[in-house]
């Protein structure tokens, strides 16, 4: 018996525990997507898989629905994997260990994937596998579902599948994380990575680690305008003001692991040259903390900035004064957080960025920004003034997957059929919203002719952090809403 057996609809999270059992971060889609190509031979469904671990499934429609347009349901296999401290998973190896707590399904220790993992489960339990295994119970069109991989690092999936064998020009892509809201355009955006070199030399001095930890973190897209603190800026900050009184010089540092999940937590090693002034150094970043602690009360009520031991027979050679100030300096010149609102849709972001890798390393420092807009003037205004600071500081800037922005189309039959099918189950009105966070229907819609497409899901909360959680009722709320919206004739 499964973690997650008795919770209701049974076939949904039996399929979602299974697929919990699978490592599936992004670039490693292997064996989740191999599970796919085997669900579907077990079915005797129509199956692809290319190059890339994308996985299309394709069942017919069910009798009487033959005439009826297909539908295609989409989401992504891969998810973003965040520790908390002191969690030793290996993610890249190990399952996830699930545990319920009241209306909340959760993993221990990380995060839970329900983005986009119920998205899988979604189709594989009723609209796949149940239709199947129990006499075509449920009513359909034909239902073709696509699973991209390396959605979560530049939707690398969506641009490289091939999708001419697909039928359908509706698609109901699963990878929005609250009820009763469906998305009719999202921001487009890419990746930016600042590449310094480092400058280094020989140092003697108190050598000592500073951390800021404890931080919310979040979503870049869907949380950047929640003022939540970022742990590779608040770094910065805290050493160029360190660096106003005290001759300090960066060995190492790490600061996230995704571009698109905000910073929790950042170290850094450093290398103090006037040893008798490091008891001052200490009581001065206690001071520091206590003034972050009152700044981000709200948002960030665990934020904690401490100094530790560190072994003094570093890698290699600190950085160069000049060098250190410059590092920093960097990242506090390059802009973070929200850059723009939205003038068409209020409390809508329109422009923004965050530095979700900051990794210093023997060779050069580098800084990956997740950068996301719905203007596609303003997203290449901001990315020519995030190479403008970097040539002033001598720093190299690579733009990579850049997606499109999904445009919203004011005709939509899709839209009709789920608003009026809302309204028939639950008695209030469907919301149609825009979002700042991308999903893949911008890249879709630029390969499959008139498609009319639409994004929702059931309530996530904390997504791409280690307090991750999936609502159980909500689960199932839009599980039933989704099996009457495919009985639409």
């Amino acid at each position: 018996m499964g973690v997650l057996s008795a919770l209701e609809p049974g076939e949904v999270f039996r399929f979602f525990e299974e697929i919990s059992r699978i490592p599936r971060p992004s670039y490693h889609e292997k064996a989740i997507s191999d599970y796919l190509v085997s669900f579907a031979k077990e079915r005797g469904l129509e199956y692809y898989q290319d190059q890339l671990y994308n996985v299309i499934i394709i069942k017919e429609a069910t009798p009487g629905y033959e005439d009826v347009a297909p539908i295609i349901i989409q989401g992504h296999m891969d998810m973003v994997c965040e520790t908390a401290p002191g969690c030793t998973k290996d993610m890249e190896k190990e399952g996830l260990e699930l545990l319920v707590e009241g209306d909340f399904v959760k993993a221990k220790g990380t995060t839970l994937g329900g983005d986009d993992g119920i998205a899988v489960a979604y189709a594989l339990a009723p609209l796949m596998g149940h239709a199947l295994a129990f006499g075509n119970t449920l009513a359909h069109p034909r239902l073709e579902f696509i699973c991209t991989v390396a959605e979560e690092v530049g939707m690398d999936g969506a641009h490289g599948i091939d999708v001419s064998m697909l039928k359908g020009h509706k698609l109901l892509n699963i990878d929005s994380e609250e009820e009763g809201i469906v998305l009719a355009s999202c921001a487009g955006g890419g990746n930016v990575k600042l590449h310094l070199a480092a400058e280094r030399e020989a140092a003697e001095g108190a050598f000592f680690t500073l951390t800021v930890a404890g931080l919310t973190g979040g979503h870049s897209g869907v949380e950047i305008n929640k003022g939540r603190a970022n742990a590779s800026q608040l770094m910065a900050r805290v050493l160029v003001s360190l660096m106003k009184h005290y001759p300090l010089r960066l060995v190492t540092m790490s600061g996230g692991s995704k571009d698109n999940a905000i910073t929790r937590e950042c170290t850094a090693q450093l290398v103090l040259t006037e040893r008798t002034a490091l008891a001052a150094l200490k009581a001065e970043v206690q001071a520091l903390e206590e003034r972050l602690k009152r700044e981000y009360a709200v948002s960030d009520p665990e934020l904690s900035l401490c100094t530790g031991e560190s072994d003094e027979r570093a890698a290699f050679e600190p950085l160069s004064e000049s060098c250190t100030k410059k590092a920093a300096a960097l990242i506090l010149a390059v802009p973070n957080g929200v850059q723009r609102m939205s003038d068409d849709i209020p409390g809508l972001v329109e422009t923004s960025l965050n530095v979700g890798v900051n990794q210093l390393s023997e060779k050069e420092l580098l800084l990956s920004y997740a950068v996301r807009s719905s203007v596609s003037t303003a997203f290449d205004a901001l990315l020519e003034k995030m190479t403008a600071i970097a040539d002033v500081f001598g720093a190299e800037t690579v733009v990579s997957a850049v997606y499109p922005a999904w445009e919203y189309v004011r005709e939509s039959a899709l839209r009709e059929d789920m608003s009026r099918v809302y309204r028939e189950m639950f008695g209030t009105e469907l919301k149609v919203e825009a979002i700042h966070a991308g999903v893949e229907c911008g890249i879709l819609a630029g390969k499959i002719r008139d498609l009319d497409a639409v994004s929702m899901g059931p309530n996530l909360y904390d997504i791409h952090t280690p307090g991750e959680r999936l609502s159980i009722s909500s689960t199932k709320r839009m599980y039933d809403y989704i099996v009457k919206l495919l009985a639409c004739k």
